[in-house]
């Protein structure tokens, strides 16, 4: 089976995929690529909340033509996201797009498959061949029905179609709309194809039923160390799909992306305005990129030994709270003064790490 260390690496503009590489967070535009300024507006949203590689469609050739514009204005890699038509791709490989989601075996005969290889080789931009379980080719839904093995197999004709053409710059994905298919389907082509792989649940609709079907999915199948990129797929704004996507890769320790909050529901027993204090602690921490933990408990249950395990933790009493700093207690706060002295003992720790690392 080939991990996420064994896959070969890509490169999608300035961000590498496979390889053991981080692992990436991407996302789709919704607005129409034929606006350009639209696209471009929406692109430095989800760069703005974290979004590492953004994809576009691109249905026709007024689309193609804004591609030059949008990339030009795009701090992120573009991928150019199409479907049957060959031309669209050559014209996106010369807008400058950073990557190219195709289907080889949709786009016509092996003469246009080798002209959409070679250009993109003469650029040194990867193609994503991309599965759906809804839309598997015939004879394969005759003898497997929509399974993974089904799912699998149409990847491997795509893949030898460029493979042929000396192609080797591959992503693949493998997404259906439920997570047995789309978990298993994964692990059925990492242990046939060494390329890296783009991990989503398809269609998985919006939130929070979306969200929990993505998390769960794309969990499972990273948790195998199998993927190399992700995209959780939902219904509304794209936005979600790129803070959702980073909260994944955090809760499996797979990156960080700033300070980690650890809070407790809260219960009969909690005398303080936790769920506010939480609030106001994540907003007084947005500005620091420092994969800290901080802990913030409501009660001395698990309070004190939650807080102290933490970078930096406050622990709850009535009216009153202890601020944990690198497992001591530094302090003994009122309530007003929680939320502050919390941020406080998070920035100085920060702080100092910077300061360590920087010798």
């Amino acid at each position: 089976m080939a991990t996420r260390e064994e896959t070969r690496q890509v490169m999608a503009g300035s961000v590498p995929i496979g390889g053991g590489a981080p692992i990436s967070v991407q996302s789709m535009t919704t607005a129409d690529t034929r606006d350009a300024d639209a696209a471009i507006k929406q692109i430095r949203q989800l760069a703005a909340v974290g979004c590492e590689i953004v994809r576009v469609a691109v249905p026709d050739e007024e689309a193609a033509d804004s591609l030059r514009s949008i990339r030009k204005a795009s701090s992120v890699p573009l991928v150019a996201d199409i479907h049957f038509n060959y031309k669209l791709a050559l014209a996106s490989i010369e807008a400058g797009v950073d990557k190219l989601r195709i289907n080889p075996g949709n786009i016509g005969g092996a003469d246009r498959v080798r002209e959409v290889a070679h250009a993109a080789a003469d650029r040194g931009i990867p193609i994503r061949i991309g599965v759906n379980a809804g839309s598997l080719p015939a004879d394969l839904v005759s003898k497997y029905g929509r399974t993974p093995e089904a799912m699998v197999e149409a990847a491997l004709r795509h893949v030898s179609l460029l493979e042929r053409e000396g192609f080797e710059s591959i992503v693949l994905s493998l997404k259906a709309s439920d997570v047995k298919r789309t978990t298993e389907a994964y692990r059925l082509i990492a242990r046939r194809a060494p390329y890296p792989l783009h991990v989503g649940i398809t269609e998985a609709g919006p939130p929070p039923g979306g969200l929990i079907k993505s998390a769960i999915g794309i969990g499972m199948v990273l948790s195998e160390e199998l993927g190399d990129t992700i995209r959780v797929s939902l219904t509304g704004d794209p936005r979600d799909e790129v803070i959702a996507g980073r909260e994944i890769l955090a809760s499996l320790g797979m990156r960080r992306f700033g300070p980690t909050i650890v809070s407790c529901p809260t219960c009969g027993r909690c005398r303080t305005d936790l769920a506010g204090i939480v609030r106001e602690v994540k907003d007084g921490l947005s500005h620091l990129d420092a994969p800290l933990v901080v802990a913030i408990m409501g009660c001395e249950v698990n309070g004190p030994g939650e807080a102290s395990e933490a970078d930096v933790g406050l622990a709850c009493g009535n009216g009153v709270g202890l601020i944990f700093s690198g497992g001591r207690v530094v302090r003994k706060v009122r309530e007003a003064e929680m939320v502050g002295a919390l941020v406080e003992a998070a920035e100085s720790m920060a702080a100092n790490r910077h300061e360590k690392s920087h010798g």
